[in-house]
């Protein structure tokens, strides 16, 4: 064997290796996780913020490294095509099909992509330096490339752009999140905060109000002292004073300001002007989303907001403790007032007060209940059957049964729910 074949042979095989670190350098810049990337970076990793600077520019760098593999592939299969031709003659073209064939799929691809797919991080961190300057080395032959490729797909009707990453971004994080693993308490409770961060933007302050029927608000055409008894004798901090009318809000009283006019008025209570300590009502739509309501919470430093609907009348209220308990789920002190809520029943049903919330439920218990046109679990069930049933009537959603246990006048007070029966898993046979 002449030294020119041995030349040849060492070219394939180091061909083979530079292969082999384009296809593993593809899989890994592409799997990296960007969220670690930018933690090592704004840790001082300086390869990370190589890395998370790859993924900017990302075209050209699938760009660069496609263009350096086929070169790379190609140039070895002709090498070894030359090669076998030298020896056996027009027979050396298959045989150099074959064996490049099989050594390029092996060593050039499924190797080198099988190591980098479970260790992407890891190579991405490692290869990030050097295709620093191979992107840069490559790029006008990318931009052209990448020019032609946009010219051929508008001819062909095909429009590239940035149009919906947002909604991508977020379906991929809610994505992760469903992965998030274990059935632990403390990671079913992890992915529901997560998940609810997400939805603050798409449920409305209407859906987590609490009712005008079940909010305590206070006549300001009564005498002082029945005021205050009636402030005492709630467990809220914050009342509503309406005059006239119930939705003829004039202020919102707060216990500890009318404590103060209390303690400077000992002994004559009826010198309190109750209404010069009321704060100016804050109305709000019922539409707001409640990512708008935290923010316009946390602008004017206020913790509590009147909801009215298109017409101006009150709905209800809203708290800034009722949206973080749509994150944290609920929030108790020794004074809140606990609902009925849910109780568990021995046959797996659940006995529900009828005004217990949809996404309530659905994140207590991780079920896929519709709330899009209801609220509220009677409202669900008033929505399936259409007509506001009597005691006794039985309704089915998806596999859910809903049993109207007890209603007062035209409210379903209590319902029963017994969703669909997991199922088995099959047993070793």
């Amino acid at each position: 064997m002449d030294i020119d074949t041995l030349v040849t042979i060492g070219g394939i095989f180091l061909l083979l290796i530079l292969s082999g670190i384009f296809s593993g350098s593809e899989t890994a810049l592409t799997a990296a996780s960007q969220p670690r990337m930018h933690l090592l970076q704004q840790q001082g990793d300086r390869r990370a913020g190589i890395v998370t600077r790859l993924f900017a520019q990302r075209e050209k760098l699938i760009g660069a490294i496609l263009l350096g593999n086929n070169l790379v592939n190609i140039l070895a299969s002709a090498l070894a095509t030359s090669l076998m031709i030298n020896y056996f003659g027009s027979r050396g073209v298959l045989f150099a099909t074959v064996a490049m064939t099989l050594l390029v799929l092996i060593f050039g691809e499924v190797l080198p992509k099988t190591y980098a797919f479970y260790n992407a991080d890891l190579v991405a961190l490692k290869v990030a330096p050097a295709f620093r300057y191979i992107v840069a080395l490559l790029s006008p032959v990318t931009e052209t490339v990448n020019l032609v490729i946009r010219a051929t797909m508008r001819l062909a009707g095909v429009r590239i752009g940035t149009e919906g990453e947002e909604a991508q971004a977020e379906e991929a994080l809610r994505g992760a999140i469903e992965l998030h693993a274990g059935d632990e308490p403390d990671s079913q409770q992890e992915r529901v905060m997560l998940r609810s961060i997400l939805d603050l933007a798409d449920v409305d302050v209407s859906e987590v109000m609490h009712h005008r029927q079940d909010i305590v608000m206070v006549d300001a055409n009564l005498p002082p002292g029945q005021i205050i008894d009636q402030v005492v004798q709630s467990p809220y901090t914050r009342i509503p004073l309406w005059r006239d009318q119930t939705d003829n809000i004039i202020g919102i009283m707060h216990a500890k300001a009318l404590l103060r006019q209390v303690r400077a008025h000992t002994g004559d209570l009826d010198q309190i002007n109750i209404e010069s300590e009321a704060a100016t009502p804050w109305f709000i739509p019922e539409s707001t989303s409640l990512l708008d309501q935290l923010q316009a919470f946390r602008q004017r430093r206020e913790h509590f907001a009147l909801v009215v609907d298109e017409y101006g009348s009150l709905m209800g209220v809203v708290t800034l403790e009722d949206i973080l308990e749509e994150i944290v789920g609920d929030i108790a002190d020794e004074h809140d007032v606990v609902p009925i809520g849910v109780r568990v029943q021995s046959d797996g049903s659940y006995l529900v007060d009828g005004r217990a919330t949809i996404r309530d439920l659905n994140r207590r218990f991780e079920w896929r209940l519709p709330d899009d046109d209801a609220a509220t679990i009677a409202g669900l069930v008033i929505q399936i059957g259409r007509v506001i049933p009597y005691q006794g009537q039985i309704f089915m959603l998806e596999g859910f049964r809903f049993e109207v246990v007890s209603r007062r006048r035209n409210r379903l007070a209590l319902i029963r729910i017994t969703p669909p029966a997991a199922p088995k898993r099959a047993g070793p046979s």
